[in-house]
């Protein structure tokens, strides 16, 4: 049995590029990196590698993680600047006994030596929405304070290959004008990612200065060894997360999870509206649904076409400045 997840819409083409060769005994960590890779070349994805929105000095500081649900591996990297695919080092980062978590400087340092490909990754179009965003900002005298936009997407991918292997992985530019140095949970082990191959894997995106609070991807691991369907397991964290955010602080961050347990299952959760994923498995050709919740359990169904001519047209969209 073999079987992949992929956070939002923009995980279909690497997803639909690479699951057939876990058909062919391909390991998962290889496909995690390789579909991932997909959506950081791609420049129309603006939270992620190339064409990521940049920071409030209008750099583009990207992170990274990668777990290996095998032997506990892990390599990953916050704050890294003009290197073109971040999983890649990340999960070179993952051979090393020491070291395996770098940042800033020391992150690109690493990338340089290791022969990584250098590349400026602040386009066009990043530039034009962030011209754009401290114009919008300026107009309503709010020059002090650029707040992220609510929403961004982080590419998390789950893969269970036909040797019983998990991997995980995450890649992102973070928050669209978050302060220079921000690291949010997606390169951050438990929080992002988390992989065991006895038991199941799980990724989150949404807020991250939320979702470390509850080791989210931790948690929904060590709910499903306890016997919960990954589903099950996926909107226990996520409502318990909530809800306890709720009581101690009066409000809750964007949450949502992806998950697949050792049989190949797969469970997903949102509090927000309009969260999307790509699942694919030795009985199901890679499909894009949509998912809402509702009294603490989620709903999946399949994106209409419709939907899916409108993401990409929106995404794709000519930009003008302001």
């Amino acid at each position: 049995m073999w079987a992949v997840i992929g956070t939002w819409r923009m995980s279909l083409e690497g997803i639909e590029n690479n699951y057939k060769c876990l058909k062919e005994g391909e390991d998962s960590g290889e496909i995690v990196e390789n579909i991932i890779k997909d959506v950081e070349d791609f420049p129309f994805f603006k939270s992620v590698g190339y064409g990521g929105l940049p920071n409030e000095d209008m750099e583009v500081e990207m992170d990274a993680g990668f777990m290996d649900g095998n032997n506990f591996n892990i390599g990953a990297i916050a704050g890294i600047r003009d290197f073109s695919n971040p999983i890649s080092i990340a999960r070179k980062l993952s051979d090393e006994k020491v070291n395996c978590f770098l940042v800033g400087d020391g992150a690109e340092r690493y990338a340089h030596k290791a022969g990584f490909e250098r590349k400026n990754m602040l386009t066009d179009r990043a530039i034009i929405h962030y011209k754009n965003r401290v114009k919008e900002d300026r107009i309503k005298q709010e020059e002090s304070e650029l707040k992220p936009y609510i929403g961004h997407d982080t590419v998390g991918v789950v893969c269970l290959d036909t040797n019983n292997k998990i991997s995980v992985g995450t890649s992102t530019s973070g928050l669209f004008m978050k302060k220079k140095g921000r690291v949010g949970d997606s390169p951050v082990i438990g929080s992002g990612f988390y992989a065991d191959s006895e038991i199941g894997g799980a990724s989150a995106t949404g807020l991250g200065e939320d979702l470390m609070k509850g080791c989210i991807s931790y948690e929904i691991v060590r709910l499903m060894s306890e016997g919960l369907t990954p589903q099950q397991a996926c909107d226990k964290a996520v409502s318990d997360l909530e809800k306890k955010l709720i009581k101690l602080r009066g409000k809750a961050g964007d949450l949502s999870v992806v998950a697949i347990n050792n049989k190949g299952e797969y469970g997903v959760s949102t509090n927000i509206e309009g969260f999307s994923f790509v699942y694919a498995s030795e009985n199901h050709a890679p499909k894009v649904y949509l998912t809402k919740r509702e009294d603490d359990k989620s709903i999946h169904y399949e994106a209409s076409q419709e939907w899916l001519d409108e993401y990409m047209k929106t995404r794709t969209a000519e930009l003008k400045l302001l």
